[in-house]
């Protein structure tokens, strides 16, 4: 089976998820969908030093196992990928079969830093949304999902959050292949990727 691995970056709350969402419910059984938030690296400290740790920078994930994963699905191999609990800001002791499919989209933030990584992507899309749209989704979602308070996610957003964005997210921009503004709220950028992926899929 022949592999594309497709990379979806962007700030926090840009459209990355809803992109990968629209895709998905697309071409159902032909994707599979890794998130790099779920390899988040394993943390032994309790809950109130993880609750204050930097889960913006890239050193936060554990990429490697990642990339061994990704490499896996393209020799048509199934793996078994972490899961990450948001509100324990932990990696749990489960996991999640994922199967080879002739589509993997590969989401987050900073999928695009890790040269390793970024080698592996076939197709690099970057998501691109105004940071005021950016926070106040953000905030919304960890508030009414994750059980956070506003107060805490406002200040992560000004310690950890926009300066990682600065340092790291934002320049990998330079690496994508394709821009897309509003993620899955962009029609015509949206056609132009499912016009590319159905390419690929009916190529077999």
């Amino acid at each position: 089976m022949n592999t594309i691995i497709i990379g979806i970056a962007g700030g926090t709350g840009s459209g990355k998820t809803t992109l990968t969402d629209h895709l998905a419910r697309r071409f159902g059984a032909d994707v599979s969908v890794v998130h790099h938030d779920n390899y988040y690296k394993r943390q032994e400290a309790p809950y109130e030093i993880r609750c204050l740790q930097n889960y913006d920078h890239p050193d936060a994930f554990d990429t490697d196992l990642m990339i061994e994963h990704l490499k896996a699905l393209k020799a048509g191999q199934a793996v078994e990928c972490p899961v990450y609990s948001y509100s324990d800001h932990n990696r749990t002791d489960e996991t999640v079969t994922i199967q080879p499919t002739k589509v993997v989209i590969v989401e987050g933030i900073l999928i695009f830093v890790d040269k390793a990584l970024r080698d592996l992507l076939d197709i690099k899309i970057f998501v691109e949304t105004d940071a005021d749209v950016r926070i106040l989704r953000r905030a919304l979602r960890d508030v009414e999902e994750r059980g956070r308070s506003m107060q805490s996610v406002v200040q992560q957003y000004l310690t950890t959050v926009k300066p990682m964005h600065e340092q790291f997210v934002e320049p990998s921009r330079k690496f994508a292949d394709i821009v897309v503004l509003e993620g899955g709220h962009n029609v015509v950028a949206l056609d132009m990727i499912i016009q590319r992926i159905a390419g690929h899929i009916a190529e077999g």
